[in-house]
């Protein structure tokens, strides 16, 4: 019975597939035909003016045996160049140039044919007859196209009014895919540019009416409800302008997506999005030496730990980029594991594992014998192990152990741990315990090996980190909790971060702890407030931002450089080194072996009270500190990677 309805179906589509192209065909047809209907008017009308309506009979019999010939070849020059099929309201510049070129072959054939057999007709009437028959075609072809333009130019038409902002090749570009496509409901209506040699110019019919400054008297004039930012080439400080200017004319903002294509002119509507966090506190990115980077990865064996986490998994799409020979993606969570790796285009070794388990990080390495490591796996959310400072210790202290010991077993030649500026003086268990991980990656690298640090602030978007939790606040109605008005954070994008990291392993000599130059520190509370308008809504009015109190563990500002970690710059004009100061090789075991002692018993208290022994952590517990050669800071995001 599955058969036969196979067979059914199968039998469907068939006369499906061919009823739509007799209904294509059957269109196409009569355009045909009307396209030599048009095409005889137009050789008799040139033939009727030529002889001021006296035609002699002679060439009356001539031109209409000659007419049958002219009008199957444009005809067939038409078709040779596609232009039978087409959704004429949507129509551009390639058709017209189509069309213009059709006609000019089918002016060649026929003169051609006139040089060969005699002249039979009027030069006129070939040459003048043919140009007005291209016109009617393209009169008859872009006739939606004229009308609309001219309906739409006015500002006239019905639907979102919207206001663009960059007059050049993206602006002009949008405009016309607005024009072209009037389902989607926007009407351009004004133009603004901080190019004031552009101001009063006027540009596919709407006049550039000045700058971005004037966003509230424009948007005033016109009654335009959005204003979409077009421009090619815009710093974070500029869409913030044009964000305040935009909420003081009470018109949503919004950007064209896609740099590259924005430098190209290449945009759309569906390049439209909404304005996001990081288009506000976003910053210029970091120039990487990408060919070093290339030199370092190219043809080696590469292993990210926490791969898929936020950091991790973006680690592993930079590197794949380079060309390794292998390219190992190590994580406990498979669905994070999963998804990363189906986001990349070439291979990738996944493995399931913990770096807890000391037994499946020594038979990973074995195994793969990785040349390169970046260890991005960690415990990071700072509340969360205040109540569990075990587990902290056990992540991102015996993890990380369990893979320099496994690392130099295997032979690996450049190691690299993702910090947090949370290390710097730290006040959380988090902070503690990837502080007591950085001076296990700096003070226990094997001859030959070359292992550096680099810390982050908080990266944007990444997961459980300040902007998601903002924006699943706001989508829930509110509040939006804030735990204290005068707390600042350092943010920078998950693919900055990233490049910093790989930058800094290829500039890395062995004991270095890089620190990036992170700008001006974000208050959070202004980001809160900006996100909410973001949404369309009013803070405070729409959405309460509520103020919780400093949870435990958090710092109201946080630092990149200890008092005792003078910074040194590197080549990199963006990145500096510092000397932190490290423990003996001997107490950073003893400690090390306490504390993993007292996790494995899951003695909490006991744990925090040897992390934070005296004033600092438990590195600091009676040791004979020691100067690594060279070592930097880099402040890493709330968020590492999961």
């Amino acid at each position: 019975m599955q058969e036969h309805q196979d067979e059914a179906d199968e039998a469907t589509g068939w006369w499906g597939r061919l009823a739509r192209t007799a209904v294509k065909s059957r269109a196409d047809a009569l355009l045909a035909v009307l396209d030599m209907v048009l095409l005889a008017a137009a050789y008799i009308g040139v033939l009727v003016l030529r002889f001021d309506g006296n035609v002699p009979q002679e060439w009356w019999e001539q031109v209409l045996l000659w007419l049958p010939f002219a009008t199957v070849v444009g005809v067939l020059s038409l078709w040779s160049f596609g232009l039978y099929g087409q959704v004429w309201r949507h129509a551009s510049a390639d058709e017209a140039r189509r069309l213009l070129d059709a006609m000019g072959v089918a002016l060649l054939v026929l003169i051609g044919v006139e040089l060969i057999r005699g002249q039979s007709v009027p030069w006129t009437v070939v040459f003048l007859g043919t140009g007005l028959g291209g016109f009617l075609l393209g009169a008859v072809r872009f006739r939606s196209r004229l009308f609309s333009f001219r309906r739409k130019g006015a500002g006239g038409a019905d639907g979102l009014r919207v206001i663009i902002i960059g007059g050049k090749d993206a602006g002009a570009a949008l405009i016309g895919e607005m024009r072209k496509s009037p389902m989607a409901g926007l009407v351009p209506v004004a133009i603004l540019d901080p190019d004031e040699t552009m101001h009063g110019r006027w540009i596919m019919g709407l006049r550039v009416a000045g700058g971005y400054d004037q966003l509230p008297e424009v948007a005033e004039l016109t009654g335009a409800h959005q204003a979409v930012l077009a421009m090619t080439s815009t710093t974070s400080e500029t869409v913030r302008v044009i964000a305040a200017y935009a909420e003081q004319a009470g018109v949503a903002l919004k950007i064209v997506d896609g740099i590259a294509g924005r430098m190209r002119g290449e945009v759309g509507i569906r390049h439209i999005r909404n304005l996001r966090i990081d288009d506000l506190i976003g910053r210029e990115q970091v120039e990487t030496d990408l060919e070093a980077v290339r030199r370092m990865l190219a043809g080696r064996r590469v292993l990210v730990t926490g791969a898929g986490g936020s950091i991790g998994s973006e680690i592993v799409r930079q590197v794949a980029e380079a060309g390794p020979s292998t390219l190992v993606a190590l994580d406990h969570d498979e669905s994070h594991l999963h998804d990363m790796a189906a986001t990349l285009d070439g291979p990738v070794v996944q493995l399931l594992a913990d770096v807890r388990d000391r037994t499946a990080v020594e038979r990973a390495f074995a195994r793969h014998k990785p040349e390169i490591v970046f260890h991005a796996a960690a415990h990071k959310h700072v509340p969360l192990l205040e109540d569990h400072p075990s587990e902290a210790i056990l992540t991102n202290v015996a993890g990380t152990q369990h893979l320099l010991e496994a690392a130099e077993a295997a032979g690996v030649e450049r190691f690299v741990f993702i910090s947090t500026d949370k290390a710097v003086a730290p006040k959380s268990v988090m902070g503690a315990s990837k502080r007591l991980g950085e001076h296990l990656v700096l003070g226990q690298a094997p001859p030959g090996s070359t292992h550096a640090a680099v810390r982050f602030g908080n990266v944007i978007g990444s997961r459980g980190s300040v902007v998601p939790t903002f924006v699943r606040q706001i989508e829930d109605g509110g509040p939006v909790t804030v735990t204290d008005e005068r707390m600042t954070r350092y943010f920078m994008s998950i693919p900055e971060a990233v490049q910093l990291v790989l930058q800094a392993a290829a500039l890395a000599q062995g004991g270095d702890l890089f620190v990036l130059d992170m700008g001006e520190p974000v208050r959070i509370f202004d980001l809160a407030e900006r996100m909410i308008r973001l949404s369309g809504m009013r803070p405070g009015v729409d959405i309460e931002v509520r103020v919780t109190g400093v949870r435990p563990g958090e710092k109201l500002v946080e630092e990149l450089l200890n008092e005792d970690e003078p910074a040194l710059p590197t080549v990199h004009e963006s990145i500096s080194r510092i000397s932190p100061t490290l423990p003996s090789p001997e107490d950073l075991r003893a400690a090390v072996t306490r504390l993993r002692t007292l996790a494995e018993g899951q003695r909490d208290d006991d744990v925090r009270a040897a992390l934070f022994a005296s004033t600092g952590p438990v590195i600091e517990l009676g040791a004979e500190a020691t100067e690594s050669p060279h070592v930097a800071s880099d402040d890493a995001p709330t968020t590492q990677t999961d």
